[in-house]
């Protein structure tokens, strides 16, 4: 194991697995199918956030903030079939999450749904890596708070300061650096910044790799 770090806990849409678009796509239809356009502006608003919390922002969206838990979990159905069918891990993921293992403990940390979580990561054959793979659900605030993160460390037996947490999204970096860690900045969505200890363009990118495995960024 690395002596700088104890512990590494990967996001997973749109940063372990590409799935952020097929989260879109869900919403889109979802959206569409009550006659509202998809656009940037609810993109933006759906990137990263709780189930919670997407339930009331689609119900915002759409004027029906009785309907939340029913839109709620139609949105949840319509991403479930997607993401099943058609999930895939990002680039450099299968290979930096060999790497890793065996050198740090891994989790999976996310604001989806944790049964998906599983589910998808089980589908793309990434599962088997990681020790605690947590979701929403498992802890009583999910991102932007410091929850997922702080149960992932400690269930990994780490220290969340000792700890890596990559990331894609506004909302899962400030959940990252809330809890203490270390956080790697991939942004998922073009143009995007937020604030991370280091901002890289993808997990084939050489400085992740030196970071995480050494100076020659080799498993």
């Amino acid at each position: 194991m690395s002596g700088r770090f104890e512990a590494v806990v990967f996001d997973c849409d749109g940063l372990l697995l590409d799935t952020e678009d097929l989260w879109e796509e869900g919403e889109a239809r979802l959206l569409a199918a009550y006659g509202h356009e998809y656009t940037k502006e609810e993109r933006r608003r759906l990137l990263g956030v709780s189930v919670a919390d997407a339930g009331r922002i689609v119900a915002d969206i759409l004027g029906m903030p009785d309907r939340e838990a029913e839109l709620l979990a139609e949105l949840q159905e319509t991403c479930r079939e997607i993401i099943l069918k058609d999930a895939r891990p990002m680039p450099g993921a299968e290979q930096l999450v060999a790497d890793l293992e065996g050198r740090y403990p891994l989790g999976v940390a996310s604001n989806a749904p944790s049964d998906l979580v599983r589910a998808a990561l089980e589908k793309t054959g990434l599962i088997g890596a990681f020790g605690t793979v947590l979701g929403d659900g498992d802890v009583r605030a999910g991102k932007p708070a410091p929850d997922l993160y702080l149960l992932a460390c400690e269930r990994l037996g780490a220290r969340p300061g000792r700890s890596v947490a990559l990331e894609d999204s506004p909302t899962g970096a400030a959940a990252a650096r809330a809890a203490g860690t270390f956080v790697i900045g991939i942004p998922s969505e073009s143009g995007a910044t937020f604030e991370a200890d280091l901002i890289a363009a993808s997990l084939e990118e050489e400085t992740v790799r030196r970071l995480l495995l050494g100076e020659d960024g080799r498993g």
